[in-house]
Order: structure tokens, then C-alpha cells, then sequence
């Protein structure tokens, strides 16, 4: 068993299941299936804690009853929620609007600025894994990397702390070991930074360190049904994706970064780490839920 340190959202989903697809100007019809779980926090979390690792979750929600009702949720369920901030801004429900094909659009309101103030001892910590644009999060990423390495893991030895990051939205630095994103949203960032170029996708490893800083060992970049590549300072490895009978799409990618994780700590190579990413998110999309539940758990126990 590991600690793991993620910093990351804790979501009311609200899920409506549309009749068809999604069309500019139509009127859609849709069955309302409730409140549920959900955000980056639970999805990864969730599924670390159920492979066994002790799972603290750094996050913010209000003083309401929706948020009380995600503490008691995420806890029961085995998250470590001691470290959550609250604040007295009314808890959102994200609207997840589901169609036929599993595929989901997202309404949010715009998050409340969430400050993590001074970074902690990671002394105890073996991993952090980073989903949040929260103010001082770079500076939780370098205290992490510059931990001596004592932290120790299950099988005695003593390891640097294992720093894992979602690339940001933004165009904020994000030091870390492994940074992880999916094509979409790379293709999006390189938009966004008004530096596009055709060395941004020649050298995707490069374009990484830019953002990650030269403790970069890895560069995830996940497409969906064409798999996963790794690109790091030597070249790159690829893994396929697993197939699956698409049910609901939500949380894949938090699935899939919870078993890079979850490998790595296994001291498995990056593709090993990857494939194992790559089974929990064929669980997750063909799963109805956002969050991990009784498929998860009974595939871990084969």
C-alpha cells in the first residue's frame, strides 16, 4: 500500500440521459437518473483506493448539504477527506448530459478560486498526483520533487516522491515526473498558447518540458480508441487501447491515469504502467458511473 496525495475536484454530477444525440437548436428530451459521485478526485481516487493505497484528498467544497452529502459519500467509499477545504460558497451540481452512445457533455458553472496556501511535508507521501488549477499548486509540485527521498513503499525501499500531473489548462508551469493529457486537450492547449508550430507536435517530449520542467520523465498523450503513447527523452512507446461496449464515457481518463499510477508505484515499466491504464479505463467507459464500483472492484479481485 502506498499514500497517495491527489489534488483534485470533488463533484455533485447531476446525470441526464438524453433520447438522442446533442444538436445546435433541437429540443431534447431526457430522464433525469439523479445525483451522483464525480469530479477527478473521486474517479482516480476511488479506483486507488480500491487497489489498496491509502488515498488523501486535496480539494474545496462548501458548508452545504450537497457538500455534506459528498463527504459522507467519498468516505464511506474510503477517501481520506480530512484534508478538504470548506468554504461558504453553495455546492454546484454538475449537469452530465448523457446520449445514447455513452458519450457526455459537461455543464459547470465557473469554480470559486481555491488557494492551497504553503506546501506540506511530503515526507510520508509517495505519490502526488495533480488535477487542479489551484493557486499554489506549482509550488506543491517542486516542494514534491525536491523531497529527499525517504518516503518508503510497501516493500521496504525508499523512493522519491512520485510526481504525477494532468497538463493544465492554462499556460501555468506544472513540474512533475509524468505529465498526462489526452490528444484533444493538447491540441487544445497548443491553440491556446498562440504558439502553434509544427515542432509542438515533431516534439511532443520537448513541448512537455516546457510546462513540466526538466524532472520530466514522461509524456502521456491518450487518443481514445487508438490507445496511448508515452514519449520521453529517448523516444516513444505505444500501447493500445482495450475494447469495450461504450457506456458511459465519464472518467475514463481519471481511470486510466489512476493505473499509470498505480504501476508505477508498482515499480512496472512506463508501457506496463500504461496497459494497466489502459484496462481500468476500458472498465470505466464500460461502466454507468463516473466513480469506480462493482466491475472495478471484482476485476481487481480476479
Amino acid at each position: 500500500m502506498a499514500n497517495v496525495m491527489l489534488v483534485a475536484n470533488l463533484n455533485c454530477d447531476r446525470v441526464l440521459q438524453l433520447k438522442e444525440s446533442l444538436q445546435v437548436g433541437g429540443r431534447h428530451h431526457y430522464q433525469d437518473l439523479g445525483r451522483r459521485l464525480g469530479g477527478g478526485g473521486a474517479n482516480s481516487g476511488l479506483a486507488l483506493v480500491y487497489a489498496g493505497h491509502h488515498v488523501a484528498l486535496v480539494s474545496q467544497v462548501g458548508r452545504d448539504e450537497t457538500a455534506d452529502w459528498l463527504l459522507a459519500e467519498a468516505s464511506l467509499k474510503g477517501l481520506n477527506c480530512s484534508l478538504l477545504q470548506r468554504n461558504d460558497i453553495a455546492t454546484p451540481e454538475l449537469m452530465l448530459l448523457m446520449t445514447p452512445d455513452g458519450e457526455r457533455t459537461i455543464i459547470r458553472p465557473e469554480r470559486p478560486a481555491f488557494s492551497l496556501g504553503p506546501a506540506p511535508d511530503f515526507s510520508r507521501w509517495n505519490s502526488i498526483y495533480i488535477n487542479s488549477s489551484a493557486e499554489g499548486v506549482e509550488q506543491w509540485a517542486k516542494a514534491a520533487l525536491t523531497q529527499q527521498p525517504h518516503a518508503e513503499q510497501a516493500n521496504g525501499k525508499r523512493h522519491a516522491v512520485l510526481v504525477v500531473a494532468q497538463l493544465p489548462k492554462s499556460d501555468s508551469q506544472r513540474p512533475c515526473h509524468v505529465l498526462i493529457t489526452s490528444q484533444s486537450d493538447l491540441d487544445a492547449h497548443i491553440l491556446a498558447s498562440g504558439k502553434v508550430t509544427a515542432s509542438c507536435y515533431a516534439a511532443p517530449f520537448q513541448y512537455a518540458q516546457s510546462i513540466a520542467g526538466k524532472s520530466l520523465k514522461y509524456f502521456i498523450v491518450t487518443d481514445g480508441e487508438k490507445g496511448a503513447t508515452a514519449y520521453c527523452e529517448s523516444g516513444q512507446e505505444c500501447v493500445s487501447a482495450v475494447a469495450a461496449d461504450v457506456v458511459d464515457t465519464t472518467g475514463a481518463g481519471d481511470a486510466f491515469a489512476a493505473g499509470v499510477i498505480n504501476g508505477l508505484l508498482a515499480e512496472l515499466s512506463i508501457t506496463e504502467s500504461m496497459t494497466v491504464g489502459a484496462q481500468w479505463a476500458a472498465i470505466a467507459v464500460a461502466t454507468a458511473s463516473s466513480v469506480p464500483g462493482d466491475e472495478f472492484q471484482a476485476f481487481l479481485t480476479k
